[in-house]
């Protein structure tokens, strides 16, 4: 062995601490940079891997069945552009209940004898595929989010003569949305009786199909392929991914934010470990170049000293990093239908490759000092801080009421001013982390309670619950124009004198085009004493009268307009000219939705009323009970009451997962390095401490002076940290909403309290306070005569 790399083990086993907090501070930052870049690398394109993994449909046509025979349909597949087709299949909107009698949204049943092909081959999750009568598959994901549990359930099929009863037997996704559930083709037809309400559909897929155009010219070759007036409807894949892609953008920003911190976080921790390396060995480096160490020897000492832990820490936080990933990622799978494994091994080359260089880097810049040394310089001065410095702090912190070991520690900091600034950034960055974290995860589940405002939902039968109140971020649309109730205003006398009531919202649908915008539009029009209640308003006010409007940014981006700006819409070929008032948090429809006073539709629907109600109950109502009685008092009126869902997102939990988790990997770097740097002033006035032990200073005064050196440095990065904090939480989460179009009320920005912040600014000390109780109980049992002799 050289005797370089003597010196390289030595280093190594000599300084324990240090060789384990930059192993530690590597393994951390790569863990957090395996989990980011992997679930970056997942997030981009979830619907496209999954649609390319299950050879998705380009067009889902519909065709009248009484217009084509399967004949031309199967046909059809030679048209000009088409790569691939599915079907004919057999399908119906049906009406089922569950198990409990709760009716669901009327579904497309497709008749389909298995679930693969050349196209929309579709991935059962749960269970099995349908394979005889009595049997069906659902699909889970979009409009409806069924736990494994209903496998083996019998449903009830409304719609079908005798309203049979019928087993799932398997849960389902496709990526080209193309059914609601499906069942075998003779079941199908069973229900719906020769007579009974049934299409074709077809599913395609184009040899060119990446824009609108490409899409809609296959569309055109099916369609004159087939008899004229056979396609009923078509929905293009286009259409599809736009609606399904809107919550993967979320992770991006959100991501970012915390590889930055990260990053950031490990550059300064190593660089302060080297560092300080570096400083405290000043004399044996001298003895290094007194013994004929070259300086480009003695800079590769220290940058190996830095690299061999660097290189184990680096290997564990690719292990720890695809560890977590692949939970993680499973839900994430669950939710789009992917099935990616979470390991990306040019993720793990790249993320530890990356990691050890950084390491090279910092450690080459710290060592540099160390080979620039003259060997007498290095002698001399040894590891003692220059003379004079700090002294002004001692002198002040000396006149504070306080005990002498304690305004000695707080005046420890301003001896090592450039040590004391990396140690302040290290806790700021700490502190920052855990801000943004609470901050982040408040906005989301503010902008979560939107949908959970509402308890109970009011409809006809078969109408069914769609999940949450009409402005809840993913809200699946309602049936084309619903049956409006026979007598509104007996409904509202019923909403309004059951037990529990705390307010309610009506609703009416209607479709509509606006002023400066191409295509239809849904307006809803609102009515009850709560409506505002149910919307985030981002500026101007809520509705006073009619002729009004509220609407979200992406209206007011696509029209033209702002607040305060009339516009006219047409309702029936009647014009209606109306003043926007206000610009509301409404994702609904991708936030081209107009909410508006159901007077101001009347105009030209008089007979408009509402066909459904949301209704809130009083604070410890149970709301099962409540819907359950509300429905004995309606079904004279002909209406029902269900309960609402008010289960988190899955996204929103994935995101809330992931901060918590990385918040504590940078808290846990940050008390890495306090805890490094603690250690370095110890050992560096490790004389000094024997000097104020002989004059008797006790161990309980020691450790209060160790922890005190860390006071002003854990306060001034807790503040500092708290700012950062706060201002990365909103730029993050009003850039996850500006990457989809929207702005977001304040309500869901101004997520912390001034109590809050102080608590945030503490938690800087605490985690200073944490990194040194370990050095701190070194030097309390550090012996007299053993702090004498070292030097």
């Amino acid at each position: 062995m050289s005797a370089l790399a003597r010196v390289v083990r030595a280093g190594v086993g000599r300084r324990r601490v240090q060789t384990v907090v930059i192993g530690l501070v590597v393994m951390i930052a790569v863990t957090s940079a395996v989990l980011g870049g992997s679930l970056m690398v997942a997030s981009r394109g979830p619907f496209d891997r999954a649609f390319s993994q299950q050879q998705g449909a380009h067009l889902a046509a519909q065709f009248d069945a009484d217009a084509v025979t399967e004949a031309q349909l199967a046909a059809s597949a030679s048209a000009a552009g088409v790569a691939g087709s599915a079907g004919p299949f057999t399908n119906a909107e049906l009406n089922l209940s569950s198990p409990m009698g709760n009716p669901v949204p009327p579904l497309t049943v497709v008749g389909r004898a298995e679930p693969g092909g050349a196209v929309d081959r579709v991935d059962v999750i749960h269970g099995r595929w349908a394979t005889g009568p009595g049997e069906i598959v659902l699909a889970t994901g979009e409009r409806l989010r069924l736990p494994p549990q209903v496998l083996g359930q019998r449903w009830t099929v409304s719609d079908a003569p005798g309203s049979p009863t019928v087993t799932v037997v398997g849960l389902a996704r496709s990526a080209s949305q193309t059914a609601d559930a499906w069942t075998t083709p003779a079941q199908l037809a069973a229900w719906t009786g020769p007579d009974g309400p049934r299409a074709y559909q077809m599913l395609y897929r184009f040899t060119e199909a990446g824009t609108a155009a490409q899409v809609q010219a296959g569309r055109t070759a099916v369609q004159a392929s087939v008899p004229a007036a056979a396609l009923d409807s078509a929905v293009s894949w286009l259409d599809i991914r736009r609606e399904a892609t809107g919550e993967t953008v979320l992770l991006v920003p959100f991501l970012i934010a915390f590889g930055m911190l990260g990053v950031v976080m490990a550059v300064l921790i190593i660089g302060n470990v080297i560092a300080g390396a570096v400083s405290t060995a000043t004399r044996r480096i001298g003895i290094l170049k007194a013994l004929g160490f070259t300086p480009a020897q003695v800079v590769r000492a220290y940058v190996g000293q830095a690299l061999i832990p660097a290189t184990v820490g680096a290997a564990l936080g690719v292990v720890a990093g695809n560890l977590l990933t692949v939970p993680i990622l499973a839900q994430t799978n669950q939710i789009y239908g992917t099935s990616d494994n979470g390991v990306a091994l040019w993720v793990d080359a790249v993320v530890a490759g990356g990691a050890l260089a950084l390491v090279a880097v910092t450690a080459l810049a710290a060592a540099a000092r160390a080979g620039r040394l003259r060997s007498v310089d290095a002698l001399a001065v040894g590891r003692t801080p220059r003379p004079g410095r700090g002294r002004w702090a001692a002198r002040l912190t000396s006149r504070l009421p306080i005990s002498r070991p304690v305004s000695l520690g707080l005046a420890h900091p301003f001896a090592r001013p450039v040590r004391a600034v990396s140690i302040v950034a290290a806790i700021a960055f700490g502190a920052a982390a855990v801000t943004f974290a609470v901050g982040l995860g408040t906005s989301l589940n503010r902008i979560q309670e939107v949908e959970d405002i509402a308890d109970v939902q009011v409809g006809q039968p078969h109408q069914g619950p769609r999940g949450g109140p009409p402005p809840g971020p993913g809200q699946p649309r309602g049936p084309v124009q619903p049956q409006s109730f026979g007598d509104p205003a007996a409904i509202e006398r019923v909403i309004t004198d059951q037990t529990g009531t705390d307010g309610y919202l009506g609703m009416a649908r209607s479709d509509i085009t606006a002023g400066g915008i191409t295509g239809e539009l849904e307006a809803v029009a609102v009515t009850g004493p709560d409506a505002a209640r149910y919307y985030r308003m981002v500026s101007g006010t809520w509705l006073t009268g009619p002729a009004q409007i509220v609407v979200s940014t992406p209206f007011l981006t696509a029209a033209g307009k702002q607040v305060g700006d009339r516009i006219v819409l047409t309702d029936k070929g009647v014009d209606i000219p109306v003043t926007i008032v206000g610009e509301a948090f409404n994702i609904d429809d991708d936030g081209m939705q107009v909410v508006t006073d159901i007077a101001t539709l009347r105009a030209a629907e008089p007979e408009l009323a509402p066909s459904m109600y949301y209704v809130t109950v009083a604070s410890g109502t149970d709301a099962r009970a409540y819907a359950t009685a509300l429905t004995a008092a309606l079904e004279p009126l002909g209406a029902v009451a269900d309960g609402l869902s008010h289960e988190p997102d899955e996204m929103i939990i994935i995101i809330n997962a992931l901060t918590g988790l990385l918040s504590l990997l940078l808290m846990v770097v940050a008390g890495l390095g306090v805890l490094n740097t603690v250690v370095l002033e110890t050992r560096e006035r490790v004389h000094d401490l024997g000097v104020h032990k002989a004059l008797g200073m006790t161990p309980r005064q020691t450790t209060a002076m160790v922890i005190a050196s860390v006071v002003v440095t854990g306060l001034v990065g807790g503040a500092v940290g708290a700012g950062v904090g706060v201002l990365l939480q909103r730029t993050v989460i009003t850039e996850m909403a500006s990457s989809v179009g929207f702005r977001l009320p304040g309500a869901v920005l101004d997520v912390y309290g001034s109590v809050d912040l102080l608590l945030f600014g503490l938690g800087g000390l605490v985690i200073a306070v944490i990194g040194a109780l370990l050095p701190a109980g070194w030097a309390a049992r550090t012996r007299v005569a053993v702090a004498l002799r070292t030097e």
